[in-house]
């Protein structure tokens, strides 16, 4: 009895249970999905293919149905989809893909020239189009050509169309023409001459000489645009004729091709090989898959013209490869070609939709056709599954696997796709725990309730089991479920008071028809180990054995099973797991059938045990079977079925299934049966095979462990029987005949129908396919018979199975007479025979009459005809003959035939020919050096068309035997006599000739050809090198025959060899005299270089044939390169070893032979005479007999037969040590009774470092060892003591180093005593000194009395003084050694015993003195100079070091050796200056530099052009031509071209880098406009600016008139103008008014205020010389500048940045008289002031900016001449690219009155500072003095007069300026005066003479020179009076190229260095000489000014008073 709540609790889930069961239908069915809904299908697929052109666009339609519809989306063939393109590619609401049409420069690959493809989808899948390949056409010009064909005369030739690639593909022939109006066309006549292939080519038969003459041009048709075009060339055949046998020849890339065609199209396979005599060609094809061949069957479909096989309407089966094997008599050859037919690709996929239920299979078939296939692809939803076979099997269905499925088949060309629907059958939710119990460990006794929840769809079951075993409603266990309202199933199991042994797995297996779940937890119950009883477990054979062992109780310690009491594992195939879990793999009967035993333990030792028995089955084993043999109906057939093995009792059964095959034999009952022969085997027997046993037999055998099947298939196959067999059949003529013939058999027999060839049946063949014959189903149709349609045909029906049936039958046409050939054409040679023949085929009996021109003929009234009649199979045959024929015959016979069906007639022209008369009216059209045009009149052609003309032609002196002719085709009255020889005399005359024969000569005509160009080649040329750079060309003339004319002389060409270059030809005139060799000296070529030489005679006419290239090499000259890695490594004390590799084969200038090693102790290096040399043809050498343990340096070099190359850098290395030399001297000298001293001089050569000296000393003659004592290095003597007096004293002394101790020196006795004479210990020695370092003479003297110590220098007694004294040692010391202090020191000791002296010299090793530099000679690109060392210069000179500079650059140096008396420094500057000094060196150092050389390389900046030569104008534009522009010997770098209409101020920049070969023309111009043209040349020797005036020409074309000024006005229209605008003009000038009263008020305050407010900017104040140094880039940051916008304006040379000089007030004072802008200095800016300055009044145009006073506060003005930025233009924030705003100088307004162009005056030099003509933003109009010619339409801009004034600093012609001339002859300025190369900055800073030139030439504006320097000028210099201030020169390039360019590079700077300026005084011209100009009246001069400048005397009011100089502050400053 369950207690209460448990009954309350099972009623709520009964009611729950029960609504579920309600519920669930309902939601099943509301969730069953529509019928009708499907996924996507295509109703409109794209093809593979869209070709469209520009003009016309594209749309691509894609349309998919399906339910809910598609979405449709465009996807490349990555996947990704396309969007739209503006104007390219736009995708329409509809879904195409839509090209608009384009522009050809909108052309984009990634859009037109792309894989497309569709894509549809919904819900329910996605699937993708087949791809589609889209490439748009851009409409581009193309040229079809005819090339030349070479054929042998009598082969078959092919003419091309070639078509270039880029449109091969749109483009195809259409049609073949002649230059005589003949067309072919593509057609079916495969027995003309004339044959258009399907490929497009022209196939010409048997060609003969006449179809030389004939030119040939193709027209082709463009698809996409339907344009059609002749080709541009025409091609000609050029036929040879055969001299001998040739065997046939074939190109190699025509013996092996590829073709393909598509199906049903005509495809022709070429053979080209040509051969004399013409070859046969025969065609075999391989059959597939072997490398046998078979003939190829020739019938209506295949067809070969001459060696080309035609295939028409081409199948898939003629696919293969074929072979054209070509012979004739001489040879061989074959060609193979590969051929691909291609079908269409189409797809299918069967079934198209299947539903499928859960678990089960699906398999969808891709079907397809088409050729060739190269892949299989499925896709699923769009995505690859991988899978590439034909069929694809689903084993299992999952959820997943539903949806679209595509099979894709594609090829190169093109795809194809296929799609099928998976749908899902049923409920289809795999069931799943969504709840379960877990692992649970409790005591016995209360009760478990484990509980499961599941869901699926349909509404899984769930079973609960206990270790494997099922759990049913049993005493406690009880187990209950319901469903809950969502259809989750809800189960639980109750265990009622629970025990130990309930303990165990517990699982709940939730299950349905799609699928199972379930879930396992343990229970745990505290108790005794339990086993649950476990059943017998059968397992079959082979498989594994799981088990695991039902244990109950808690806590269980081990879990083991046993077998036979032995614990497992007793083998590799057991396995036991501590859970309890057994596993036996690949269970056998044999070992492992038995009983197991699990025992369950605690760890007290309880213990439980449980037995399984395991019984393990055989399956039965069936041996394979098979029927291999071919089964025809009838045969007998058995299939054994064996066991091999198996548990008995086995059963065995068979089953069949039928084939699906034809239903004809579906009611047939297959008669059978079958035999059990044994327990183990059966037999299936079929006495008689018929077509119904046809299908799958399967023998299956059953056993207890299960079922084993084996299945086979036979076919039986039927040979074909008729059904209905055809008879012979006759039919009305026209009618529509019908003949059957069926057969069946298995497989069905195919039916073909063939027809006899000729009139009996024996050969067929198949039947041609027409509009009116065909066979459908077997029968044969033939529409419309005719009388060709009769004959015999065969019907046969074949399956493979026997020979097949055929059945021949006569087909027989009733019809009238009917004559096969209605009309022809017949001739006869007159006088001759001749027989007319007429056959009427029809029904007899045929009665046959004959008419002449209509008119019957009646043989009666003409005994010369005859008419006979013959009975014939198929008619009658009537024959009419002539007995001999005259020209009346010429007529039409028609003979008339007539049967009881009808009649029908026939018509035959007779033609009676004979010879043709003789051409006449010969006549000379024109003629040439090798051909004469002919034309003639055509004669009588005696009724045979003329084949053929014969001219004649010889020269005038042979005979008409001697004869040369031409063929001309006779439909021609007009030919060429080729093959002429020139300047010849010839006779032509005419034959003509027809198929009769030949006329008789016209009458000959005289010509004389006219001269030609040689065409022969010079001969015996030879070629050989004279010098390095020399070649000698000899030659002799060509043969006499081939001058065709005198010979003037030859062009001799050379060009180096195997370069692509053009060939450089010299003239050389022709010698008269016979057989004169001629020769030419080719000079100034390359070293060792190899050269090609042509040579080619010409004449009046022209030039001949070149020669044959003669190659031949300079002459060797030396390796311009050194070898390189060279080493060295020293071997011992005296070898060396010294490896090197060999230099760059391009710089070796020859053959290397040998290698020479330069080496010299390194001391002695810079001595040439003291090196050593050796010779050595390998890449190292070891030097021998070096000097022990000394520096050497070595340098290798290369030596060809030229001579030696250049050396290598020098390399160092050192011997090793060794045992040093004897010491070279010893002294024993007596110091006393006991002592003697003993010196000694170091070994000559030490051999290494020495280490110390041993003193060997015994008693003369003493037996024994010597006594010896070692003495440090340092040391020289050594003193003796303890000796015996009177005894003599053997010393010798050796020296020692870390190698070993040397040899002795010699031996020296002594005895000591009492007298001590004087005596010096010290040797004459000879020492050597560096100039400046000190310098000590040892002079070591013993004697008693002490000796008195003496010194004589140079032979005068030494007194002391500062640098020379002697020392207590008696040592001689000299402080800083000069060069004078070398000489001889001889020291006197003395004694009252005796005396001793020893000799010193002493070298003083000093630098060399400063060497002579002098200029030798200049090019545009070197110098040369000469170098002499100082005379009287005694030091050693080892070489010179040459240092030059360019006028702004940085220092480069050059190493001159000392023997070289001229250098040449190359690679330099055109037309630059330079400055050069030279210093010399030896071993001590570099000495004293030379004076500096001031100088410039040669060439000048541009030259003008003439202006007609330069411009050409037109309407909208002018085009300038530069190469008329004169270089000034410095090539051209670049144009700056800038233009503007003439009544505009801003200059537009047209283009910064015009290159100087071009023309260039400048568009956009309006017509009838005047413009300024402003072209600036540069060169690296500076630029030149030119202005012109222009005007464009009309529309059409005409000039306009001159400009004129506009009208003056009177005082009247005046007024009246200003009273009729008085509401302009008030307001205005009242707000002038205001605004300059604001102004002035401003600069009072300003002016009272502090000046300097603004100078925290400007705060550098610079002392003299103080200079901005432009070259350093981090000023760009520190100014803060912001790169202005881009805008059109002229760029601003010089640097990038630019600010004006800040005038200061002159309190703070002009720092100094002589400041200049110095770029080498670093400050910023330079402080100026000036006081005010008058305004004068002079006007320069409405432009013009009056300033009345210049107060000195008043900073903020812009300054002229100044550089800005404009901010907020459309520029990069690029510094490099910033465009600047300039000012420009003022400009005086009165004469007189000194100028101020550039130089700012000294304080004391007033000058209208602000009297300008405008601050001007950019060079303007009136920068320039213009020269106009009265009327002229424009003016050119000159420069003004030039001095090559020889003090200038600067370069000749660098800055020229420009002086405006006015058509009034006046000047802008107060007056002309001379200007000055560069009357720039010669005053250095420093400069004591001031200026030497006058104001108005002052600095140049080297802003604007060719490197962009910044202006530089002499503050305190005065310049020549005069006026006019010059204009600077025009802005180079606005984005010029730093890189190749001066331009902007601060290390090429114009400026001239204040040093070169003090330096160069000699050529610079008379410093004191001022040039005056005409117009000065008040003005310093420039003595006075100097004074002034020196005593800074003039001040303010000084400025102010005076009325002709000032400041101009107008310098750009470079940034």
């Amino acid at each position: 009895m369950l207690p209460l709540p448990r009954l309350h609790a099972i009623k709520w889930l009964t009611l729950l249970a029960a609504m579920a069961a309600f519920c669930t239908p309902l939601a099943y069915a509301a969730s069953q999905p529509d019928a009708d809904q499907k996924g996507p299908v295509f109703l409109n697929e794209p093809i593979n293919r869209i070709d469209f052109s520009n003009s016309t666009g594209a749309e691509i339609e894609c349309k998919a149905s399906g339910n809910p519809m598609p979405e449709i989306i465009w996807i490349r063939s990555d996947g990704t989809a396309v969007g739209d393109v503006p104007g390219l590619r736009q995708i329409s609401s509809d879904g195409k893909l839509v090209f608009p049409p384009f522009r050809a420069e909108d052309y984009r690959q990634e859009v037109h020239a792309q894989v497309y493809a569709c894509l549809a989808r919904n819900q329910f899948g996605t699937i993708i189009s087949r791809d589609v390949h889209v490439r748009a056409v851009v409409a581009q010009y193309y040229d079809t050509d005819v090339n030349k064909a070479y054929v042998i005369r009598g082969n078959a030739a092919v003419l091309k169309c070639e078509i270039p690639s880029f449109v091969a593909d749109f483009v195809s022939v259409v049609s073949w023409h002649t230059d005589q109006n003949e067309d072919f066309l593509p057609g079916t006549e495969y027995d003309g001459k004339y044959l258009v292939l399907p490929s497009g080519e022209l196939h010409i038969r048997e060609v003969g000489p006449e179809d030389g003459y004939k030119s040939y041009q193709c027209r082709t048709k463009h698809r996409l645009t339907g344009e059609t075009r002749l080709s541009a060339t025409k091609g000609r055949l050029v036929i040879t004729e055969p001299v001998a046998s040739v065997a046939p020849k074939v190109d190699t890339r025509d013996e092996f091709t590829f073709a393909r065609t598509r199906l049903h199209t005509d495809k022709a396979l070429i053979c080209p090989a040509q051969s004399y005599p013409v070859p046969a060609f025969r065609w075999y094809k391989f059959i597939e898959g072997t490398t046998r061949k078979q003939a190829v069957i020739l019938n209506e479909r295949v067809k070969q013209v001459s060696g080309t096989l035609i295939i028409k309407d081409a199948v898939v089966e003629d696919s293969g490869k074929y072979l054209c094997v070509v012979n004739n008599s001489v040879g061989g050859e074959s060609v193979e070609t590969v051929l691909t037919v291609t079908a269409p690709l189409s797809a299918k996929i069967d079934p198209p939709t299947q539903t499928v239920d859960f678990g089960r299979p699906a398999v969808f078939t891709c079907q397809y056709s088409g050729n060739p296939i190269k892949t299989i692809s499925w896709i699923k939803d769009g995505k690859s599954i991988g899978h590439s076979d034909q069929v694809l099997r689903i084993e299992s269905v999952k959820k997943e696997d539903k949806g679209m499925y595509q099979c894709f088949v594609r090829n190169d060309q093109e795809s194809a796709e296929a799609s099928a629907e998976l749908k899902l059958g049923g409920r289809f939710d795999p069931p799943v725990i969504r709840q379960a119990f877990q692992e649970e460990t409790m005591e016995p006794g209360p009760s478990v309730f484990l509980k499961c929840v599941a869901g699926g769809n349909p509404t899984p079951e769930i079973s609960w089991e206990l270790d494997g075993k099922k759990i049913a409603n049993i005493d406690r266990y009880q187990v209950g479920q319901y469903v809950t309202v969502n259809g989750d199933v809800v189960s639980y199991l109750n265990i009622t008071s629970v025990h130990a042994n309930d303990g165990g797995l517990y699982k709940c297996i939730a299950k349905s028809k799609v699928g199972v779940a379930e879930h396992s937890a343990k229970l745990n119950v505290y108790g005794l180990p339990y086993i649950r009883q476990m059943e017998k477990k059968a397992i079959v054979a082979g498989e594994t054995l799981i088990v695991t062992c039902p244990v109950a109780g808690y806590p269980i310690d081990s879990i083991v099973w046993e077998r036979d009491n032995r614990a497992l594992p007793i083998n590799r195939k057991q396995k036991v797991f501590p859970n309890g879990t057994l596993i036996i793999e690949n269970v056998e009967r044999n070992s492992d059938q038995a009983t197991y035993t699990c025992v369950a333990k605690n760890v007290e030792g309880y213990s439980a045990r449980g037995s399984l028995e395991v019984q393990v089955m055989v399956l039965p084993q069936i041996t394979p079977f098979s029927y291999d043999d071919i089964i025809n109906t009838g045969d007998a057939i058995d299939l054994l079925c064996q066991i091999q093995k198996g548990d008995r009792p086995i059963k065995i059964n068979w089953s069949f299934e039928r084939a699906a095959g034809d239903a004809r034999y579906d009611s047939l009952q297959p008669i059978m049966r079958t035999n059990r022969i044994s327990i183990k085997s059966s037999v299936l027997s079929i006495p008689r095979a018929t077509p119904a046993h046809t299908g799958t037999y399967t023998c299956m055998a059953s056993n207890a462990a299960g079922s084993t099947i084996y299945s086979t298939n036979i076919t039986v196959n039927v040979p074909p029987r008729w059904i209905l067999e055809p008879t012979d059949k006759a039919f009305a003529q026209g009618s529509d005949a019908k003949v059957e013939c069926k057969a069946d058999g298995f497989p069905k027999p195919q039916v073909t129908w063939k027809k006899a060839v000729g009139d009996s049946p024996g050969e067929y063949k198949d039947l041609k396919k027409n509009d009116n014959i065909r066979v459908e189903e077997g029968t044969l149709h033939i529409d419309n018979i005719q009388k060709t349609n009769e004959g015999y045909y065969l019907c046969e029906a074949i399956n493979g199975i026997g020979s097949g049936l055929s059945a021949v039958i006569m087909i027989s046409v009733q019809a009238p007479p009917e004559f096969t050939e209605k009309l022809r054409n017949q001739t006869a040679r007159r006088g001759e025979p001749a027989v007319l023949q007429c056959e009427a085929k029809g029904e007899k009996p045929i009665g046959i009459l004959w008419n002449m021109n209509n008119v019957r003929l009646d043989p009666k009234n003409d005994n010369r005809y005859t008419i006979r009649e013959e009975i014939l199979s198929t008619g009658v045959m009537s024959s009419l003959s002539i007995k001999r024929t005259e020209r009346s015959d010429s007529a039409l016979f028609t003979c008339l035939a007539t049967n009881a069906f009808g009649s029908d007639d026939a018509s035959i022209n007779m033609i009676i020919q004979e010879v043709p008369e003789m051409p006449y009216a010969l006549k000379v059209l024109d003629k040439s050096g090798r051909s004469v045009q002919l034309s003639w009149a055509q004669p009588y052609d005696g009724n045979s068309p003329l084949i053929r003309y014969i001219i004649e032609f010889k020269r005038s002196r042979a005979s008409w035997d001697e004869v040369d002719r031409v063929m001309v085709p006779g439909h021609t009255t007009e030919a060429q006599v080729q093959k002429l020889s020139p300047a010849t005399t010839y006779n032509i005359r005419i034959v003509a000739e027809n198929a009769i024969g030949t006329s008789q000569s016209s009458e000959a005509v005289t010509i004389i050809t006219a001269e030609e160009a040689p065409s022969g080649k010079p001969q015996n040329i030879k070629v050989e090198p004279v010098n390095q750079t020399t070649l000698r060309v000899t030659w002799k003339p060509p043969a006499r025959s081939e001058w065709n004319g005198e010979i003037l002389g030859y062009y001799v060409g050379y060009k180096l060899s195997n370069t692509n270059s053009s060939y450089v030809f010299e003239t050389v005139n022709f010698l008269t005299e016979e057989g004169k060799e001629h020769s030419l000296e080719l000079n100034n070529l390359r070293v060792y270089t190899q050269y090609s030489v042509v040579i080619q005679a010409f004449n009046k006419i022209g030039a001949g044939p070149l020669s044959d290239e003669e190659k031949q090499f300079t002459a060797e000259g030396t390796p311009s390169q050194p070898p390189s890695d060279t080493a060295c490594t020293t071997l011992t004390s005296q070898t060396i070893r010294v490896s090197w590799v060999s230099p760059p084969l391009e710089s070796a200038n020859g053959v290397i032979k040998t290698y020479k090693v330069v080496y010299a102790p390194s001391d002695e290096w810079y001595d040439d005479t003291k090196r050593h040399y050796k010779k050595t043809a390998s890449s190292d050498t070891v030097l021998h007999g070096l000097k022990k343990f000394t520096n050497y340096t070595m340098q290798v070099l290369a030596t060809t037969a030229g001579g030696d190359g250049v050396r290598s850098a020098p390399i160092h290395c050192q011997t090793e040590p060794d045992v040093p030399e004897a010491p070279t001297d010893v002294k024993a000298l007596v110091k006393g009774q006991a002592a003697i001293l003993v010196s000694w001089r170091p070994p000559a050569q030490p051999n290494g470092i020495i280490q110390q000296y041993t003193v060997y000393s015994k008693v003369e003659g003493a037996e024994g060892e010597p006594k010896s004592q070692k003495i440090p290095h340092y040391q020289m003597s050594y003193e003796a003591t303890e000796l015996e007096k009177n005894k003599p004293y053997e010393f010798w002394v050796t020296a020692s180093t870390n190698i070993g101790e040397g040899q002795p020196s010699k031996s020296i006795v002594a005895m000591p005593s009492d007298q001590v004479p004087a005596k010096i210990a010290s040797f004459d020695d000879t020492f050597t000194a560096t100039f400046k370092e000190d310098a000590k003479m040892p002079c070591l003297a013993v004697g008693a009395p002490q000796p008195e110590i003496t010194w004589k220098i140079k032979g005068v007694e030494f007194t002391g003084n500062d640098r020379m004294r002697v020392l207590p040692d008696g040592s001689l010391l000299i402080k800083s050694v000069n060069r004078q202090d070398a000489g001889e020191y001889s020291c006197h000791a003395e004694n009252s015993i005796a005396k001793d002296s020893i000799t010193h010299k002493l070298i003083v090793l000093a630098p060399p003195q400063s060497p002579q530099v002098s200029l030798s000679a200049t090019t545009t690109d070197s110098l040369t100079v000469k170098l002499k060392p100082h005379e009287g210069d005694t030091a050693p000179l080892h070489g010179y070091t040459l240092h030059y500079k360019p006028e702004f650059g940085e220092w480069e140096t050059a190493e001159v050796s000392v023997d070289a008396q001229k250098y040449t420094i190359e690679n330099l500057l055109c037309g630059s200056r330079y400055q050069v000094y030279a210093t010399g060196f030896n071993n001590i150092g570099a000495g004293e530099a030379s004076d500096i050389l001031n100088t410039r390389t040669k060439g000048y900046k541009p030259k003008l052009p003439e202006k007609q030569r330069f411009i050409e104008v037109s309407s909208n534009s002018v085009s300038l031509h530069f190469k008329a522009w004169k270089d000034g010997g410095c090539p051209m770098s670049h144009f700056v071209v800038e233009n503007k209409k003439r009544d505009q101020t801003e200059w537009n920049q047209i283009s910064n880098n015009v290159k100087p070969d071009n023309n260039y023309v400048v568009l956009d111009l309006e017509p009838a406009t005047w413009y300024n043209l402003r072209i600036t040349a540069h060169n690296s020797a500076g630029f030149t600016v030119a202005e012109y005036d222009f005007a464009t020409l009309t529309v059409t074309g005409g000039t306009i008139a001159p400009s004129r000024e506009l009208p003056e006005l009177t005082a009247e229209d005046t007024i009246r103008i200003i009273l009729s605008n008085l509401n302009l003009i008030v307001p205005v000038v009242a707000a002038l008014l205001v605004i300059i009263i604001a102004i002035i008020v401003i600069c009072i305050l300003r002016s009272k205020g502090n000046h300097h407010k603004d100078d925290v900017v400007y705060n550098q104040t610079m002392g003299p010389g103080a200079t901005l140094d432009k070259r350093r880039p981090d000023l760009r940051d520190e100014l803060g500048y912001i790169a202005p916008p881009n805008r059109k304006l002229p760029p601003v040379p010089g640097s990038n940045y630019n600010t004006c000089d800040r005038i200061k007030r002159v309190a703070r004072g002009i720092r100094s008289n002589h400041s200049t802008w110095d770029p080498r200095r670093t400050n910023l800016y330079e402080e100026l002031k000036t006081p005010p300055v008058p305004l004068h009044g002079n006007h320069y145009g409405p432009e013009d900016v009056q300033c009345h006073y210049r107060h000195p506060g008043m900073e903020d003005e812009i300054c002229p001449y100044a550089t800005f930025h404009l901010l907020g233009f459309r520029e990069e924030m690029d510094p490099t690219k910033a465009m600047n705003f300039q000012t420009f100088p003022h400009q005086n307004g009165h004469a007189p009155g000194p100028g101020h162009a550039g130089t700012m005056g000294p304080p004391g030099h007033p000058g209208h500072v602000h009297s300008r003509s405008g601050s001007q933003s950019m060079p303007r109009a009136n920068r320039y003095a213009r020269k106009n010619s009265q009327g002229g339409q424009s003016s050119i801009y000159t420069p003004a007069p030039e001095y090559d004034d020889p003090a200038n600093c600067a370069e000749e012609d660098q800055y020229r300026r420009y002086t405006r001339v006015n058509s009034q002859g006046g000047s802008l300025y107060s007056g002309p005066g001379p200007e000055y190369d560069d009357p720039a900055n010669c005053a250095p800073e420093e400069d004591q003479y001031g200026s030497q030139y006058g104001g108005p030439y002052g600095t140049p504006y080297d802003h604007y020179g060719s490197r962009g320097s910044m202006g530089r000028r002499s503050v305190g210099s005065a310049r020549n009076p005069g006026n006019g201030s010059p204009e600077p020169p025009p802005p180079p390039p606005r984005n010029h190229d730093m890189s190749n360019s001066s331009f902007n590079d601060s290390k090429e700077s114009n400026e001239i260095s204040e040093a070169e300026c003090d330096r160069d005084h000699g050529p610079r011209g008379n410093y004191g000489a001022v040039k005056r100009s005409p117009l000065q009246k008040d003005q310093r001069t420039t003595e006075e000014m100097r004074k002034l400048i020196e005593r800074n005397e003039a001040g303010p009011k000084q400025l102010q008073q005076q009325s002709g100089a000032g400041f101009t502050a107008y310098d750009t400053m470079a940034v």
